[in-house]
């Protein structure tokens, strides 16, 4: 009788010990979750409000004016018009544009036409390639930057868009492998029987694959595009500091904030840029977030 009250007087104890540790979990996962969500959103805050200060004086106080004063005492829109009107920004912002569109329409072929062939289509060396291209994938690719310049150099293809457009397409087809994990869980008897019918595998890959393979393509053409739009290494190399109306945004700013000739005001006009650069890759990102979410987890599935 002792041994049954004792059991029955416990389990209660143990439910609201276990309920107790469930919260604290929940609690300290949930303030974790917090801490890391300021920190990742303070630079993107501090940004975009400086980029719409207009309180600095022109003589070189700005600085310390940025520095003390987080939220800025006068707004207004100064920074975007001599972004547009007083520097070079158009034209790097065009530049920007066509290297990435280009880059990303090239990438996105290869990498799609890569995965493909890795995926339903069965040659000798297919696995000794799968495994060079994890190896390859190892190395970061800013470690051949200093070959690539001196082939570019050869080929006297240095300081053009073309050899910017040129670097960021030609390694994209070893990015095939998210692509090649979503076409894996395609039944491979679907492809079958296109070619009882007849179809070549470029009919199938453009007729049957692609059209059912939305949320990868739009997964791997944010990538392709984004890649280009951010990049600072090679558009730095390539595309060297003499001629300013060759450069992309990224290196346009930076010679902006650390060229030979600064203003006091120029933090603010960075800031402007940084905003009108985000906003392509950010509307990108929420008008696409489902298909690329699709794409992530769909070609995680097999690899």
């Amino acid at each position: 009788m002792m041994s049954t009250n004792t059991t029955t007087v416990n389990e209660p104890i143990k439910f609201r010990s276990a309920k107790a540790a469930k919260r604290l979990s929940t609690i300290t996962a949930y303030s974790l979750l917090i801490i890391l969500s300021i920190i990742w959103l303070y630079p993107i805050v501090w940004i975009i409000l400086n980029s719409f200060r207009v309180e600095y004086t022109g003589t070189g106080q700005l600085i310390g004016i940025v520095v003390s004063h987080y939220i800025p005492k006068s707004v207004g829109l100064e920074n975007f018009r001599r972004l547009f009107f007083d520097s070079l920004f158009p034209r790097w912002f065009l530049n920007t544009l066509m290297v990435s569109s280009v880059s990303f329409i090239l990438s996105t072929l290869l990498t799609l036409s890569v995965a493909y062939v890795m995926s339903k289509l069965k040659f000798k060396a297919r696995k000794k390639f799968l495994n060079i291209a994890i190896i390859l994938g190892l190395f970061p690719g800013f470690m051949s930057m200093i070959a690539i310049y001196y082939i570019l150099k050869a080929l006297q293809l240095t300081q053009t868009l073309f050899a910017l457009m040129l670097v960021y397409s030609a390694g994209a087809g070893l990015g095939f492998y998210v692509a090649k994990g979503f076409f894996d869980i395609i039944p491979n008897s679907l492809l079958e029987s296109a070619r009882l019918d007849g179809a070549t595998n470029s009919q199938i890959f453009g007729k049957i694959v692609l059209p059912l393979s939305k949320p990868i393509i739009i997964y791997t053409a944010l990538l392709a595009f984004i890649g280009p739009w951010m990049d600072f290494i090679f558009a730095r190399v390539i595309l060297g500091e003499t001629n300013r109306e060759l450069h992309t945004v990224a290196v346009g700013l930076y010679y902006m904030v650390y060229g030979e000739r600064v203003d006091s005001n120029v933090f603010t006009l960075f800031a402007a840029g940084c905003v009108v650069v985000a906003i392509p890759i950010v509307t990108l990102f929420l008008s696409m977030q489902k298909y690329y979410i699709e794409g992530v987890t769909a070609g995680a599935v097999k690899g």
